[in-house]
């Protein structure tokens, strides 16, 4: 077994950051924004788009754990402005939305 999916892990990681729903608007106006589901690790989604593992994609594809942005989408994100994380595999910045940390009492 080789160290190069851990490695590409570790460099992907390395590239996601937060970011705004601003930020992300010319990303959408191009199609090249794919929304990853809060209950799938977004690294390991991006390794799997990046090398282009397409059994794993197309399984979440079908489930809806990965989708093409639509505008019902973007729309809400436009008027919630939660916290986001983004990748880039180019061509695709893959999104996902900050999970929020629970309130202590």
């Amino acid at each position: 077994m080789t160290e190069q999916p851990s490695t590409l892990y570790a460099k992907l990681l390395g590239e996601t950051a937060p970011i705004s729903w601003q930020e992300l608007q010319p990303f959408f106006a191009r199609g090249a924004l794919l929304w990853v589901d809060g209950a799938q690790d977004l690294i390991a989604v991006a390794q799997a788009v990046a090398e282009n593992d397409q059994a794993k994609v197309a399984a979440w594809l079908g489930t809806g754990q990965l989708k093409k942005f639509d505008d019902c989408r973007a729309e809400d994100l436009l008027h919630r402005d939660p916290s986001l994380w983004a990748v880039v595999v180019a061509p695709w910045v893959l999104v996902q939305e900050r999970a929020k940390a629970p309130v202590m009492h």
